[in-house]
């Protein structure tokens, strides 16, 4: 998937413009690119369209207009951007209540590390998580991590011609086993595929 440059995006004008239109068209779209993972983790993944989506939301709350705060912004989101062999995800744990979230954050350090996507046929493939920066510490998880899940050129081709997708967590605190990707998000999901 080819990454975003400065000509991808609106200005701040014409996003003023267009936001309402463009934001309920990214909304329908992001239907199709979560997994929930139990009653409080979900995986929301990502792609050129969801990212432009973030960057032309963060011009517009920061007010950036300028060529080098543009570079900045991009090199910043499109990382999270699939390159044709791999998926990537904003992974995020949801708690309503502050105090429960805070303790149960508390008791899911390494969750990161402990997702997994299978493609049907083949082993799972844990994420890889974090890569831009440690999110966990000693005494606590973050409750958002950005993901990747590497496939092999067998794993891909699979996926693409309909092999069905699973996920799941394996950490001691929060088991989720075999979950199966409902067909929209496993369409999706190929779709960002080489």
């Amino acid at each position: 998937m080819q990454k975003l440059t400065p000509e991808d995006l609106f200005s701040l004008e014409r996003y003023a413009r267009e936001r309402s239109d463009f934001r309920s068209r990214v909304l329908v779209h992001k239907k199709n690119r979560r997994m929930a993972l139990g009653a409080n983790a979900a995986l929301y993944f990502e792609d050129r369209l969801t990212i432009q989506y973030q960057i032309q939301e963060m011009l517009r709350t920061e007010r950036i207009f300028e060529m080098e705060g543009i570079a900045e912004e991009l090199y910043a989101y499109n990382p999270l951007i699939p390159d044709g062999s791999n998926w990537k995800a904003t992974f995020m744990l949801e708690y309503g209540d502050e105090q429960q979230r805070h303790a149960e954050l508390a008791k899911l350090i390494g969750i990161e590390d402990k997702v997994w996507i299978q493609v049907d046929g083949f082993a799972p493939v844990n994420a890889i998580a974090d890569e831009d920066m440690e999110r966990s510490n000693a005494t606590k998880t973050s409750a958002v991590h950005f993901m990747r899940f590497e496939l092999t050129v067998e794993m891909a081709a699979a996926a693409k011609a309909g092999a069905a997708l699973n996920a799941g967590i394996d950490h001691p605190q929060y088991q989720i086993g075999v979950v199966p990707l409902p067909e929209p998000v496993r369409a999706s999901l190929a779709a960002d595929l080489d």
